[in-house]
């Protein structure tokens, strides 16, 4: 199985070393080389330097022959954008955006991409979190 990860941050580096930990062929897209360090000397995946937004960048990460493409920049703008790319142009059934911007992430989820979206996931957790401290107090 092979996977593009679009952003070489503390999110993308960390799905791409579980996923060669997993035994996937994985290649990771960021436009600045200084970030692939995260990934350690010992990464078993590709380091694609370059623009995702730019398809000849994708093409040298795998995309055409990709089980699944991740976008994990800190951008909602460049991750929908690649993900609708990796879907409609090349085809590829598993696209996963990280989009901030939880009514974005609900628009674009509606389009068949498969969105995580952080402020909405925090939200539900920190609120889960103060929930219980009040059943605690009460105990």
């Amino acid at each position: 199985m092979h996977v593009v990860i679009v952003g070489c941050g503390r999110v993308g580096s960390s799905l791409a070393l579980s996923l060669v930990t997993e035994g996937w062929s994985v290649a990771v897209v960021d436009d600045r080389a200084e970030s692939f360090y995260l990934l350690g000397e010992d990464f078993g995946g590709q380091f694609v330097e370059g623009k995702a937004l730019d398809w000849d960048v994708l093409r040298s990460a795998g995309i055409e022959h990709a089980d699944a493409v991740v976008t994990a920049t800190d951008g909602d703008n460049t991750n929908i954008v690649v993900a609708q790319v990796a879907m409609k142009k090349f085809g590829v059934k598993c696209v996963v955006a990280r989009v901030y911007d939880p009514l974005r992430a609900t628009l674009f989820a509606q389009t068949g991409i498969r969105t995580v979206c952080p402020t909405r996931d925090a939200r539900v957790l920190l609120l889960d979190a103060v929930r219980s401290c009040e059943v605690s107090a009460e105990a």
